[in-house]
């Protein structure tokens, strides 16, 4: 296995942090961040090594990111990405819109002027990973939006269902940065601070799913499973400072 096939240079361990939540945290991060691709085989020994751990904790959060549906623990011990068919695909975005439009709709009576600058940053962040190009921090910085978001409700049920979503889309995510520009052309996250502002509840769940139909779902199901099946990851076109430019939210 490539040692240079993940990268988890964004993380560090804490100091009360046991090795099993560790590597299961790193292996998460990895997924979410569209870093482990369609085709990529992965060990235990392989994922031990990259983390200087043994191979026990690797064991079990594999373990526990197989039932949440993000790996395949094959029979061989080699751990997959699991397949996604075109229905799978459509299944998979109408339950992010389904479940994302209620919380945000849930969370609208709980978003207060200090939850408003925290998207605002987070938004800013997203904006410069862009600049950079850093794919991995547009991907976590939108989710983190999105979960920003959420969990202005005191009792955010749904966020734990939604992260289950993005992982079984995280191989997907990266994939779907090539071309973005293209696609998505209206920042979506302005339209969503804007309709919180108003307390607008229609249009919070209208730009909601926008923004998961323009920045996941935008291409056809053909073209975008053709892509994960070639695992067509290297020399992505991913946007730059101009594309932020272009959308006038430069901050």
């Amino acid at each position: 296995m490539k040692k240079t096939a993940i990268r988890f240079d964004k993380l560090s361990r804490t100091e009360d942090e046991t090795a099993q939540e560790w590597v299961y945290r790193a292996l998460r991060f990895a997924v979410m961040s569209g870093q482990v691709q369609p085709g990529l085989a992965l060990t235990i020994r392989g994922i031990a090594d990259m983390l200087d751990v043994s191979s026990m904790p690797v064991r079990e959060a594999l373990r526990r990111l197989t039932s949440e549906g993000a790996l395949l623990l094959k029979a061989n011990r080699r751990i997959m990405v699991p397949d996604i068919v075109p229905a799978k695909l459509v299944e998979l975005i109408e339950m992010r819109i389904l479940l994302e439009c209620h919380a945000a709709e849930r969370a609208l009576p709980y978003v207060n002027d200090k939850k408003l600058d925290e998207l605002k940053a987070l938004n800013d962040e997203q904006n410069h990973a862009f600049e950079a190009p850093d794919p991995e921090g547009i991907i976590l910085n939108n989710l983190a939006f999105h979960k920003c978001l959420y969990s202005a409700h005191p009792f955010p049920a749904c966020i734990p269902m939604i992260e289950q979503i993005w992982l079984q889309l995280g191989p997907l995510h990266r994939l779907a940065l090539a071309n973005f520009e293209t696609h998505y052309i209206k920042d979506r996250h302005i339209e969503i601070m804007q309709a919180l502002k108003t307390h607008n509840s229609f249009g919070l769940k209208a730009a909601i799913e926008a923004d998961i139909r323009d920045g996941a779902g935008y291409m056809t199901q053909t073209e975008l499973l053709e892509r994960y099946n070639r695992a067509e990851t290297d020399n992505l076109s991913i946007p730059g400072h101009d594309y932020i430019d272009r959308l006038g939210v430069k901050s």
